[in-house]
């Protein structure tokens, strides 16, 4: 079951140990040799459980990873869909709409790089033969005079008259596929019956088969439409509908493009993605595989050897159609070195101590010259037990302070990449939203209505946007740590009305990032605790420069720390603070009688660390924060 987790190196040393244990017992004795048993299963038993217990956690990371990977997909396939549909509300602006006209609208949506996946946009006009010569004189007359080639190269494919027409009109980008201008979409016998649905019902459709023309090996092209009725015209009724009805407008998208940049965002290597449709086609087959990032790349070793690999089938909707993306990575991809050592770390610590106590009962029970000599012998053992228990301790305090480090470096990325791109396209997106409400407020006041209710809905979103990167990681604290504390306080009185007094000494201290996020921490953790547990009217909160060291002092007036509420299982933030100053060598107090407040106090001494950058490329990125937070 655990196949993964490969030998470490210290084994030897721990066979050499048992080995020189065994020694020690007397083949005239075989009482002792039931401890070996004894502490070989219980090693095993802790191997086993926590071993499980690193598979287990490692399970649930990989399915949050692989939900998350599916909510960006769900959202790529919602902001495409929105696409389509802004491109549909064009048509209730001009009529009739001309190719120009589409042409600077699809233009502006910079497809290639807001919306990669896309492959075009088209426009399908649904005309009777009757009206068969007119739409070709004007459409070639439009073409001609927009200088797009000759006006004759323009006819509707494939050739022949029929009752009715469903002609693509405009496709953008239209170098890359002019070959599909004039094609008849009701000359597809598979989608004829379709295109009667959309018009009569207005809802949008759903390719289950792969579009011909974007489709081969390795690559999979799906499209969306969506009926275009005549502006203002009523739809409340399939006849209505039907007298309305312009065409319809579609996007054709390759999931290739759609699902890879998804799976690169993933943080771990060689995670395969399946996507499966498993609607009823047109075809009337189900399953039908849409992308596959491994191909053949699974392992071809027996099962017995093959290494473990983790799954997880999560469901997508696609407008109505159910796909389901199957994600997998090999179980060694997700474990770090610490956890491919732990288990074995455990069986060993328990096959020694189990064994340790096995011989001190043995001890006990024999004569007393035995008892010596045995007691000398664990007391040695367990001076070295000692030592390495405090190394093992002092390792795994640097290990925790190492991912705390790697976390607050998490936070100020991710908070950074969520200001530089999704706030960025945020602010971009209201501009636009803006002067759409600014040039149709008084010749469209309903289109005006669904502006302002847009950018009203963008306003929210950066708001919350704003929110969410300063709970990551205030960008406040690339400004010092004096004005972090500020912004900190400020913040406190705000959200809870409490009045908070600052006594800020240093107004500029060469403090490392690293030092001035722990103290950061430590303010936020202090004020928390004022807020949840001391009913304190009053906080104080002061930062002073003495000598070499940096101190910082939280006081309050409240009820006080009660006894034996510092020691309290599952109370962690006290504890917290204490390990942050620990690692930097500073030191922690806290001093607090019932009924009189309590004050907590840190400090660290300050080494020749450069101080926090005022360069250029610093204040420009302040500045650019500064635009969106």
């Amino acid at each position: 079951m655990h196949r993964h987790l490969g030998l470490p190196k210290g084994m030897q040393r721990t066979m050499l140990t048992l080995k020189t244990t065994i020694k020690t017992f007397s083949m005239a004795r075989p009482a002792l040799w039931v401890g070996l048993p004894f502490s070989l299963a219980v090693g095993l038993v802790l191997y086993l459980a926590t071993a499980n217990s690193i598979q287990t956690d490692s399970r649930a990371r990989f399915a949050g990873l692989a939900q998350n990977a599916r909510n960006t997909i769900n959202a790529r396939i919602k902001s495409y869909t929105d696409v389509l549909r802004g491109t549909v509300s064009v048509f209730q602006i001009s009529e009739p709409l001309t190719r120009r006209q589409f042409h600077g609208y699809v233009n502006g949506l910079g497809l290639a790089r807001n919306f990669p996946a896309i492959e075009n946009i088209n426009f399908a006009q649904m005309l009777q033969d009757a009206d068969r010569d007119a739409f070709l004189q004007r459409v070639r007359k439009e073409r001609a005079a927009d200088g797009a080639g000759e006006a004759e190269e323009f006819t509707i494919k494939p050739p022949g008259r029929r009752p009715s027409y469903t002609v693509v009109t405009f496709v953008e980008p239209e170098v890359r596929w002019a070959a599909t201008l004039g094609y008849d979409l009701f000359t597809n016998p598979l989608i004829v019956d379709t295109l009667g649905e959309l018009r009569d019902t207005g809802k949008l459709f759903t390719s289950g088969l792969p579009i011909s023309f974007i489709s081969g090996p390795g690559r999979t092209g799906l499209g969306m439409r969506l009926p275009v009725y005549r502006p203002h015209a009523p739809t409340a009724t399939v006849a209505q509908r039907r007298a309305a009805y312009l065409g319809t407008v579609g996007i054709a998208f390759s999931v290739q493009k759609l699902v890879q940049g998804v799976i690169d965002e993933v943080p771990i290597k060689n995670v395969r993605m399946m996507l499966v449709d498993n609607a009823l086609g047109p075809d009337m087959l189900r399953g039908r595989v849409l992308f596959d990032s491994g191909g053949n790349d699974e392992t071809s070793l027996p099962a017995a050897l093959a290494p473990e690999r983790f799954y997880a089938t999560l469901p997508i909707d696609f407008n109505g159609r159910q796909w389901d993306a199957t994600f997998s990575v090999a179980a060694t991809e997700l474990y770090t070195g610490f956890e491919e050592f732990a288990p074995w770390l455990a069986m060993m610590a328990g096959s020694v101590s189990s064994m340790l106590l096995y011989a001190l009962f043995h001890a006990l029970t024999s004569s007393r010259r035995r008892a010596i000599k045995m007691a000398k012998g664990m007391t040695r053992e367990l001076r070295d037990s000692q030592a390495k228990l405090q190394l093992s301790h002092q390792n795994l305090r640097r290990l925790a302070a190492h991912a705390d480090q790697i976390k607050e470096g998490e936070r100020k990325r991710i908070a950074r990449e969520i200001h530089d791109d999704l706030g960025q396209n945020l602010l971009a997106l209201r501009i636009e939203a803006d002067m759409l409400s600014s040039r149709t407020r008084e010749r469209h006041p309903r289109l005006h209505a669904r502006a302002r209710s847009t950018l009203q809905q963008i306003d929210a979103t950066i708001k919350s946007v704003r929110q969410i990167i300063n709970d990551l990681r205030p960008n406040v604290l690339d400004l010092g740590l004096s004005a972090a504390v500020e912004w900190q306080i400020a913040e406190f009185k705000r959200r809870t009305g409490i009045a908070c007094e600052l006594i800020d000494e240093p107004k500029e201290v060469a403090l490392s990032d690293h030092a001035a996020t722990a103290f950061f921490r430590i303010l936020q953790e202090s004020l928390s605790n004022i807020v949840r547990h001391a009913q304190a009217s009053r906080v104080r909160v002061e930062l002073k420069l003495g000598g070499n060291r940096l101190s910082m002092t939280v006081s309050d007036n409240g009820i006080g720390l009660q006894a034996g509420e510092r020691a309290k299982v599952g109370s962690f933030g006290l504890v917290g603070i204490e390990e942050r100053i620990s690692i930097l060598g500073g030191s922690f107090s806290i001093t607090s009688d019932s009924g009189e407040g309590t004050t907590v106090c840190v400090s660290v001494p300050l080494h020749n660390e450069p101080a926090r950058g005022h360069a250029s490329g610093t204040s420009s990125k302040n500045e650019a924060h500064a635009a969106f937070v």
